[in-house]
């Protein structure tokens, strides 16, 4: 018996005996980077809209699954990378949803849900903005579903055809949603404007 038996290399080596190994030996780790690291970037990327903000999150998330290490339990159907990845996507919804927090709110209206609005001079609103708290009160007060096509089609300009694969829609049902949203949008903002 070799006083030394040199360890397999990593190539030949799971995800989880190296993520195991990298717990006594943090070298080992580099290799899990290796691994992930290209495809960790381009699903962050895919989130988030930018290569930059990418990064930081992949770097978040390799930190996170190395000081994690020790609680990593293989299951059977569950791998690490599967573990992995749902760190990245916790890792990146958490940064995607503090940027949404922390950034300064302005709402380019579609000119048709503008026209909806009545008396913007007096309520003082630019033609292309509106202010957050009118919006967060109009959609607190609308089902769900409605606000949400509102959101997704004239604050963020998506088609209808994105919101139906988005949402799980046919297309005429989006269209339905959206006129009706579109009419309860319109009724809630009268009676605002009656207070």
């Amino acid at each position: 018996m070799a006083l030394f038996d040199p360890l397999p290399s990593a190539e030949a080596l799971r995800d989880e005996e190296l993520l195991t190994l990298s717990i006594q030996n943090p070298a080992h780790f580099a290799h899990i980077v290796s691994r992930y690291e290209e495809p960790f970037l381009r699903k962050a990327e895919r989130i988030l809209g930018s290569r930059d903000e990418a990064y930081d999150v992949v770097q978040d998330t390799f930190t996170k699954i190395y000081l994690n290490a020790r609680r990593f339990k293989p299951v059977p159907g569950a791998s690490f990378k599967s573990w992995g990845y749902k760190i990245l996507v916790n890792t990146a919804f958490t940064f995607y949803q503090k940027k949404k927090k922390d950034a300064p709110f302005s709402a380019k209206l579609d000119p048709e849900l503008f026209d909806i609005i009545p008396d913007l001079a007096q309520l003082e609103w630019s033609e292309q903005e509106l202010d957050r708290n009118l919006l967060v009160s109009v959609f607190s007060k609308m089902p769900r579903e409605l606000s949400r096509v509102l959101e997704l089609h004239f604050l963020e300009g998506r088609p209808h055809q994105e919101i139906a694969r988005m949402e799980s829609l046919s297309v005429p049902a989006v269209k339905t949603r959206v006129y009706r949203a579109k009419q309860l949008f319109r009724k809630i903002i009268s009676s605002l404007n009656r207070v």
